[in-house]
């Protein structure tokens, strides 16, 4: 199996959501545009990856919503040594119905209060509901690392909850531990690199806004 030497997350840059959450209620959340800064920070990304690729090939796996496939193009990899697929099982999580900001509020605050992993928005997802099509883009992605030929980097191209999401399946990270930590900036990545054994070792942590505070099993 030609293990990838690194598998490389990216969070999409800054989008109109992100300034603005009142756009919900005129534009589904797929069709949401990258902000000027937003373009800058994909764009400062790209350099950074392009380094560490060097001449080496890459596959890409891209979210389907605007803001990422605007990220991807910002990123500005070479086409040479890239080959690209759409992902949808990489998109944010579904939400649900937000024209309604009054409802939208509520269940927000009903999330943080339940739980963001096993939380269901209305008419949405849950992070678990996340969780589950992430393991199933797993499954498919450990297949095609059985190619021989296999590009020696793997990128994403995704949702700051979903990098988290896939780094809770890949590294077994418990529900408290996934509660605890803060998506990454946008325009951030992270590197899952291969080490000796052939584990894989992340780069560096996602931020901690709390303690993890797992269930008392005996309680």
């Amino acid at each position: 199996m030609a293990r990838p030497r690194r598998i490389v997350l990216v969070r999409h840059g800054e989008s109109e959501g992100n300034v603005d959450d009142t756009v919900y209620e005129r534009e589904p959340d797929h069709a949401l545009r990258m902000t000027a800064l937003g373009h800058r920070q994909a764009t400062e990304a790209g350099a950074r990856l392009r380094e560490l690729f060097g001449d080496e090939r890459v596959s890409a796996y891209v979210s389907p919503y605007r803001r990422t496939l605007q990220t991807f193009r910002d990123l500005r990899l070479d086409p040479a040594r890239l080959r690209v697929r759409e992902e949808p099982r990489l998109r944010e999580q579904d939400w649900g119905n937000w024209q309604d900001r009054e409802d939208v509020r509520l269940q927000k605050a009903y999330r943080d209060a339940y739980g963001h992993f096993f939380y269901r928005f209305a008419q949405g997802e849950s992070g678990a509901d996340v969780y589950d099509r992430v393991g199933s883009f797993l499954e498919s992605l450990h297949r095609s690392f059985e190619a021989p030929d296999h590009p020696p980097n793997v990128l994403l191209v995704t949702h700051g909850l979903t990098m988290r999401l896939f780094c809770m399946r890949w590294f077994h990270w418990s529900v408290a531990e996934f509660e605890c930590l803060s998506n990454p900036g946008n325009g951030e990545y992270r590197v899952l690199m291969l080490g000796p054994g052939g584990r894989y070792r992340l780069d560096r942590p996602f931020e901690r806004w709390t303690t993890p505070e797992p269930y008392d099993l005996d309680g």
